[in-house]
């Protein structure tokens, strides 16, 4: 019994070198993440290692015993004829870069490394191939080069350095801009180009770029081969390596050259315009001011003159020039509160008002000048104190009224609408009338705008809501317009309620 015990614990029988080294081979071949194949001359697969299952589908039984061409497309079978016979001149094939096809037809770039087997005598028995896949490699090559061609058909200069300043890459622009070859460039230091007066101005962009910090934007000037001095405006990215290191960084540069030409050229003409518009608001503000005695005069006269006139024709005439009279004047006291404004010196008189009140006298007196128009005022507002000048909201409301007769010829009617909650009041004109386009909306307060079309026969500088805004913002209100073409328009405006 003791000695059955003995036999049954005896180690097993010791490998010889051979076998040894066979058996290490084996478990080198099945453990690695390289696909190895073997196969005869004739193209049979006779191993299968199980990286050659994760790259082609194939399970070990299903490939060998098979010809190598069930991983071959048919359009590259003649590499295997290539292939076969470098192996039987007993050559080997390094890095043969090919497509091959999985079992779900898949197409793999791999790269190839084949080589003789040989038997114990020396004779060439079949070949023994180790495959790569180089997705990834072609993928990032193919990335590559759609980035170099971007970057060497870039209109913008583009290149790129180490943190020690050294060029590494230099595009087609960056000849162009600075008259430096790329061989010229490619190897020296960025100092090439920087003028000996901006070399601080290296330091501190390599500074940002070596924290990892992009520079956006900065505005320089550079150096050309032959010595002019380029304003650009420099955009500096880090470039880092796999790890998160960064290396170097890579320059956008453009020509601004061109855009501050622009920039002087539209601050001169800025100024020019400024001064001549100062020049027409001294001239308005003085043609006004002087305007102003002789039509006193005038209309002086005129009520002299009616007085003595009788005659009913003489009679109806002179009311007509008095009417054109204060068309006139008020013109005359637009153009001035115009030039009062742009000056600074437009007065307010401040003082707690009764909109209520403001309104219906605007109301009834343009319904006694205009008796034909019928104008309803909507309001549950009985009174509603506000704190500003009442004479100029009153010009505010006349002025949306004067505006709702004279584009609304065709019609007779205006709505005025009073509207009150805690915080404003809200007041709004209505007219039937033409309407507003709603790209001209947005214009209709500016100094001077007139909302001309074809059919429009109404006279004006339009700087009647002009003062409108400014009148209505002066308080701390808002005014804006709502229209729809052959509609009408209505007119709002809001003040804060005490």
């Amino acid at each position: 019994m003791k000695n059955d015990d003995t036999l049954l614990h005896l180690p097993p029988p010791a490998l010889n070198p051979m076998e040894e080294k066979q058996a290490m081979l084996a478990a080198i071949i099945a453990s690695t993440d390289d696909t190895i194949i073997s196969k005869t001359l004739e193209g049979i697969i006779t191993s299968w290692n199980p990286a050659a299952e994760r790259m082609f589908g194939y399970k070990e039984f299903e490939a060998v015993g098979q010809h190598i061409s069930i991983i071959i497309p048919p359009e590259r079978l003649p590499e295997e004829t290539f292939i076969i016979g470098q192996i039987t001149k007993g050559e080997k094939v390094d890095h043969f870069e090919t497509v091959r096809q999985t079992k779900n037809g898949e197409l793999i770039p791999i790269s190839l490394t084949i080589s003789p087997i040989r038997n114990s005598l020396g004779q060439i028995i079949g070949a023994s191939k180790i495959a790569k896949d180089i997705s990834e490699q072609k993928r990032a090559a193919e990335k590559q080069g759609v980035l170099s061609a971007i970057v060497d058909s870039s209109d913008d200069t583009i290149l790129s350095k180490t943190l020690d300043g050294i060029i590494t890459s230099w595009n087609k622009a960056a000849v162009k801009m600075f008259g430096y070859t790329e061989a010229e460039a490619i190897g020296q230091h960025i100092s090439l180009i920087i003028p000996p007066d901006r070399l601080n101005e290296e330091t501190f962009i390599i500074g940002e770029v070596s924290k990892g910090n992009k520079v956006d934007h900065f505005q320089t000037i550079r150096r050309a081969k032959n010595g002019n001095l380029v304003p650009i405006s420099l955009s500096v990215s880090p470039i880092v390596d796999g790890n998160g290191k960064v290396i170097g960084a890579s320059k956008i540069a453009r020509d601004i050259s061109g855009e501050q030409a622009t920039q002087l050229e539209t601050a001169k003409l800025y100024e020019q315009l400024k001064e001549l518009n100062t020049k027409k608001d001294e001239f308005i503000a003085l043609a006004s001011h002087e305007l102003k005695t002789p039509l006193t005069s005038i209309n002086g006269y005129l009520q002299l003159l009616d007085l003595y006139v009788s005659e009913e024709k003489p009679k109806v005439f002179l009311q007509k020039a008095q009417h054109q009279l204060k068309k006139l004047s008020s013109l005359v006291d637009d153009l001035l509160d115009v030039s009062k404004i742009e000056a600074g010196k437009l007065r307010f008189t401040t003082e707690d008002f009764d909109i209520c009140e403001v309104i219906n006298n605007a109301v009834d007196l343009i319904s006694h000048t205009n008796t034909s128009y019928k104008i309803t005022l909507h309001s549950s507002v009985r009174n509603c104190i506000i704190k500003g000048d009442d004479h100029r909201i009153e010009q505010v409301i006349m002025n949306f009224l004067t505006n709702a007769i004279r584009y609304a010829p065709n019609s007779n009617q205006i709505e005025v609408f009073l509207i009150s909650d805690k915080h404003d009041i809200k007041i709004g004109v209505k007219d039937l009338g033409v309407g507003i386009a709603t790209e001209k909306l947005e214009h209709i307060f500016s100094r001077y705008y007139r909302v001309d079309d074809n059919d429009s026969k109404v006279s004006g500088l339009g700087i009647g809501l002009y003062l409108c805004h400014e009148i209505v913002t002066r308080h701390n209100g808002k005014i804006w317009a709502e229209s729809e073409l052959g509609k009408g328009s209505t007119f709002w405006f809001t003040l804060p309620v005490i």
